[in-house]
């Protein structure tokens, strides 16, 4: 891949009373663990979708994008900053995220790369459709993973535009099923598809063809 390889994530995630450990901290420091061993140019932590994106879409000019990584909170169909959404929904034209997401679009490099590192964020049947749309709309493969995830990160799937997901609906589900997700799996060394927080790339057997 050829441009500028680019991460974001999740600020708001502090800690407990008391100054307890936090995830944003946990990402701050592996962020700057990706930058020293080359894996990504430049990261960014914010605390919401519309500052995420506008730092995407400006940051180092006009220069290509190759890979987006975004480190937080997810759900079946969306992923999180705080508590604002990403999802399909705001691919709607009127919805205001969707100038800025074009925006990013329009820098995506041929072949790019645009990964969730989040939970469950392509489990079930709303995961499958925001994977699948997102990837469309972008023009760009997107990657996302279908349990919970920690060190442990399961699940992990891709897709091309124009292609349709070849994984079940039902990965990482523990309770309900595709259509009415209820509650996922942790990750684990056996599940499927598992790497750890400490790989840098998306297997490419990983990816359903288009």
């Amino acid at each position: 891949m050829v441009g500028l390889r680019l991460l974001v994530y999740d600020r708001t995630c502090g800690g407990g009373p008391g100054g307890a450990f936090g995830l944003s901290t946990a990402w701050s420091a592996g962020a700057s663990l990706y930058r020293g061993l080359d894996r990504i140019d430049a990261a960014q932590g914010v605390s919401s979708w519309d500052e995420g994106l506008s730092w995407l879409a400006r940051h180092d000019g006009s220069a290509p994008i190759a890979e987006v990584q975004y480190w937080g909170h997810g759900r079946w169909g969306l992923a999180k900053v705080a508590g604002d959404v990403l999802a399909a929904a705001a691919l709607a034209p009127r919805h205001p995220l969707r100038r800025r997401l074009d925006a990013v679009r329009e820098r995506l490099s041929p072949d790019a790369l645009v990964w969730f590192r989040t939970c469950e964020t392509f489990g079930a049947d709303r995961g499958q459709d925001f994977a699948r749309r997102l990837a469309d709309h972008l023009g760009a493969r997107v990657a996302g993973h279908t349990f919970i995830i920690g060190f442990h990160q399961s699940g992990l799937h891709g897709l091309s535009p124009g292609a349709r997901p070849e994984w079940s609906p039902a990965e990482g589900l523990a309770e309900g099923n595709p259509a009415a997700p209820l509650r996922a799996r942790w990750s684990t060394p056996f599940a499927p598809n598992t790497i750890t927080c400490l790989a840098g790339q998306v297997p490419a057997r990983w990816f359903s063809p288009a």
